[in-house]
């Protein structure tokens, strides 16, 4: 948005004696500049210089070629060659543009406006809005009169189609919240564990602070955190990322950067402007939960506790992963910052018959106590090993459909899993 619009419709309102940081926080996005500019363009307005001066040093980039450098995820080189070809179509006037600068002269107009504190699109965060009372969002938007205010807050979507998690149990396939179930006709079961990951997401989201979800592999940690996330309001941004296998900080930033909606192309290489965007996108109230992060190094983790400490930072941090309580205790910068830690339980030999009926219906007519004799001797309580038994148990069940669910077939499918259930 012009520089002219912006600083009359700031000056309009600042003569009404209602101006605020919420009025200039929001003509900044728009005019895609940060607040410190758009102040010194209205400390400019109050002296009388409304419109932006003309530049003495010749080549300007336009709004529109401003757009396609974001495009191009600031890279210059590309932005050149995009106003090359829409020179020979005929087209480059349409960008506001009468030649092609050097590639020089590119680098040293954009560091201009960069140093000057204009922003490129790409360093926005998507719906950058969220997380303001909605009423005083409106409020601000209806005194600024620049847009008509009709977009509200992002509701967090639910879950997939094929996920749904009422109270007991839900329908959900062959995969439920990331996590495989192994046989058709499974369903997710909010257990005892599952309430009490929720209570723990949720009062870390509530206080804006950092949890840790740990426990054995294949207890249900992750599953137990996305139906916590689930239940949060949806007026709440929840970004989801994994970290990855023996990743760097260009993975873990293009990580971060693709789970916050921002350009994971070239943007995470660039260390300084991926920061001011993801420290831009945490500044707006929503949770970051990262699953595996027992893979995350020491040097890793001090990343993630820097975007934090950052002013503003409004954000919750749910880490989860087998052995992620480990990691954390080796970065002892970001375990002091941790306010909740939860540990995730196995299922208790009580919980197992009524857990197993709900997440199978191949379950319902088993014995009790051939149920308790497998649980002793081979799950133990771990809810991913269940699963394997039962897809064991509902295949022997596809070949012979009149074959009872008893403690021989019972132990076949234990069979199956070897050594190593």
């Amino acid at each position: 948005m012009a520089r002219g619009v912006v600083v009359r419709r700031l000056l309009a309102v600042d003569g009404q004696g209602t101006l605020s940081g919420l009025h200039v926080r929001i003509a900044a996005e728009l005019a895609g500049v940060s607040e410190r500019t758009v102040w010194r363009w209205l400390a400019d307005g109050r002296r009388g210089d409304v419109e932006a001066r003309p530049r003495q040093d010749g080549f300007s980039l336009s709004d529109a070629l401003w757009e396609v450098l974001a495009q191009a995820g600031g890279n210059v080189a590309e932005l050149r060659r995009r106003m090359l070809r829409a020179q020979e179509e005929g087209a480059l006037e349409e960008w506001d543009a009468e030649c092609v600068p050097s590639l020089p002269t590119l680098h040293r107009v954009i560091k201009r406006d960069l140093g000057a504190g204009r922003v490129l699109e790409v360093a926005r965060p998507a719906g950058a809005r969220v997380g303001l009372e909605p009423s005083r969002y409106d409020r601000a938007l209806a005194d600024l009169g620049l847009v008509d205010g009709a977009g509200g807050p992002l509701v967090v979507d639910g879950p997939p189609a094929d996920v749904s998690v009422p109270e007991g149990a839900a329908d959900a396939g062959v995969r439920g919240g990331g996590v495989r179930l192994y046989v058709p006709g499974a369903r997710l079961v909010s257990t005892r564990q599952v309430a009490a990951v929720a209570e723990a997401v949720g009062h870390t989201v509530a206080a804006r602070g950092m949890c840790c979800v740990y426990g054995d592999t294949g207890l249900g940690k992750t599953v137990a955190v996305e139906q916590a996330l689930h239940l949060l309001p949806g007026r709440v941004r929840v970004w989801r990322a994994v970290a990855g296998v023996a990743p760097g900080l260009p993975q873990l930033r293009a990580s971060l950067c693709e789970a916050l909606g921002l350009p994971s192309g070239a943007l995470p290489h660039r260390a300084g402007p991926a920061s001011q965007a993801l420290t831009r996108a945490l500044a707006e109230p929503g949770v970051l939960f990262i699953d595996d992060a027992q893979r995350l190094t020491p040097p890793l983790l001090d990343y993630l506790r820097q975007l934090w400490d950052a002013p503003g930072c409004a954000a919750a941090l749910v880490l989860c992963g087998a052995g992620s309580e480990r990691a954390l205790a080796r970065a002892s910068a970001l375990r002091s910052r941790v306010l909740t830690w939860h540990q995730v339980g196995r299922l208790e030999p009580s919980q197992v018959p009524q857990t197993l009926t709900l997440f199978h219906p191949v379950w319902a007519q088993a014995d009790p106590g051939d149920l308790a004799r497998a649980d002793e001797q081979m799950a133990r309580g771990n809810f991913r090993t269940w699963a394997k038994i039962t897809s064991h148990v509902y295949a022997a069940r596809e070949r012979g459909p009149a074959r009872r669910v008893d403690r021989e077939l019972i132990e076949q499918a234990c069979a199956r899993l070897g050594p190593y259930p």
